[in-house]
């Protein structure tokens, strides 16, 4: 049997909206949160590449245990392609595997085929991607001179738009569900206008609920370590899209047990599919819930307890 890890004093519970910069990749900016300020228990929110910038929702502490409801919100991109070029990942940061004429194409063609992301629902996975496979990222079967297979997932585009144009250049911005991957939007841009095209420059504007406006710099957050407790979101705070419901002591027991609460006309009021934080009367975050019918009646079930 195995124990657990000890906590440090330093460990704190809750959010921290970071404005990633371009290079290292999501994973290594925990890491040098982790290590430069004694966050042993630390998760993120929505991978972003290396090339990528902008908003990851740094977990922290019991924050981890948000993830999967901060993972599956809307993203906003403001993004730069570039026509004429394509590579292995789909961005800039790839080998080039092919080079094609694009002065043909009239600008207004272009903008047409961006706003045609919007009627997408489905896209290939990029070759070069963490996705997996048997167990395996994709990039390591493509790195090792493995077949890849072709992936395809569901999305949903819910806006786009191009702000500038000056082709080869396209800067553009998009509303995307979770899980899209913006270099393959790009990728079968290309394809349809027949010239290919790589991304060049992405920034997460917004990851539902937060944006960029409220993000910390890389930097001076590992620099300020005195002021990092300020800079994090607290757990109750870190998902304010979400109703909060306070319990009495003794429903805080029975929440802590495990035991569905009855929905009721007054403060546990809701209705089935209705989701609440669960607080007690300290502020203290309990659990997630959610409103389910259950033996002919509607009760709060746990979907994350959060003690």
């Amino acid at each position: 049997m195995g124990r657990s890890r000890k906590r440090s004093k330093e460990q704190l519970d809750g959010l921290l909206v970071l404005n990633k910069p371009e290079g290292p990749t999501s994973a290594g900016c925990l890491t040098m949160i982790k290590r430069g300020l004694h966050q042993g228990k630390i998760g993120h929110a929505g991978t972003l590449d290396p090339m990528a910038t902008g908003v990851l929702l740094v977990l922290l502490g019991h924050g981890t245990k948000l993830a999967p409801y901060l993972t599956e919100g809307r993203k906003t991109y403001w993004g730069e392609l570039e026509l004429g070029t394509v590579t292995d990942s789909y961005d800039r940061q790839g080998k080039i595997v092919e080079q094609k004429p694009f002065d043909h194409l009239p600008p207004e063609d272009v903008r047409k085929d961006v706003l045609s992301w919007m009627e997408l629902s489905t896209q290939e996975v990029p070759p070069v991607s963490a996705a997996k496979h048997q167990g395996k990222p994709l990039y390591e079967l493509a790195r090792t001179g493995q077949e890849v297979p072709v992936k395809v997932k569901d999305i949903e585009i819910f806006h786009a738009e191009v702000l500038e144009m000056d082709l080869p250049r396209v800067r553009f911005r998009t509303t995307v569900s979770a899980g899209t991957y913006v270099r393959s939007l790009v990728h079968s841009l290309g394809i349809r206008l027949g010239c290919g095209a790589m991304l060049t420059a992405l920034t997460r504007e917004h990851c539902h609920p937060f944006g960029l406006d409220q993000a910390h710099d890389l930097e001076t957050v590992l620099d300020e370590s005195e002021r990092f407790p300020e800079r994090v979101i607290s757990l109750v705070d870190a998902l304010p899209h979400w109703p909060k419901v306070v319990v009495t002591a003794d429903q805080a027991a029975q929440v802590q047990n495990g035991t569905w609460l009855p929905v009721t006309d007054t403060t546990l009021a809701g209705v089935p599919g209705d989701k609440a934080m669960i607080i007690d009367s300290g502020n203290t975050p309990l659990a997630l819930v959610e409103a389910k019918e259950k033996e002919g009646s509607v009760s709060w079930s746990i979907l994350r307890g959060l003690w």
